[in-house]
């Protein structure tokens, strides 16, 4: 992808993502959403939905990306969105680091409240996305953000999730902060 930091370490379903980054993700509850980013082309202002979703909270950076049809990878202060996105010379997009997004733009200086993860449980046995996880992250004043997959890609949805998603709520570790934090 040629994105300067970016470790594709892809999980899948929830025991693997919450044994991973459940306790990390509770310890960003009352740190402030300070900034985000995400890649869009220079041509047409697109969003390039299959990259990374950086999100700052208060000095801390965790960067979600879904993959394929169920897996999820999520750093840790480690993609750097100063440096240009590299390896697409061979396109006629130019992939750029932006920092405006509809869905975050309001966010920013909110305050996360809690995080969640979200397992897909529909009620058709024949859905393809069954088992996949989302991330939400719930701040105060009630709005919820939700990093989800959108079967291969990354989408972002506010509001009240889908009542077919279970919801795991983050818990941060008895005793103090996740290791890393």
């Amino acid at each position: 992808m040629g994105i300067k930091g970016f470790d594709r370490a892809p999980l899948v379903g929830l025991d693997a993502v919450r044994a991973a980054h459940g306790a990390r993700l509770a310890q960003l509850a009352g740190r402030r959403l300070t900034g985000f980013a995400v890649v869009r082309f220079a041509e047409d202002d697109e969003w390039f939905a299959d990259c990374p979703v950086v999100l700052e909270f208060d000095g801390r950076q965790v960067e979600p990306c879904h993959w394929k049809l169920d897996e999820l990878s999520i750093g840790w202060d480690t993609i750097d969105t100063s440096a240009p996105v590299t390896g697409w010379e061979w396109s006629e997009h130019t992939p750029v680091w932006s920092r405006r997004h509809e869905l975050l733009d309001d966010l920013v200086g909110r305050e996360l409240h809690a995080t969640a993860l979200l397992e897909w449980r529909p009620t058709d046995p024949r859905d393809t996305a069954a088992g996949t996880v989302a991330i939400e992250f719930a701040f105060t004043g009630g709005d919820r953000l939700r990093i989800v997959n959108g079967l291969d890609e990354n989408r972002l949805e506010r509001g009240p999730a889908d009542p077919r998603y279970l919801r795991h709520p983050g818990r941060a570790p008895l005793g103090g902060r996740a290791a890393g934090s």
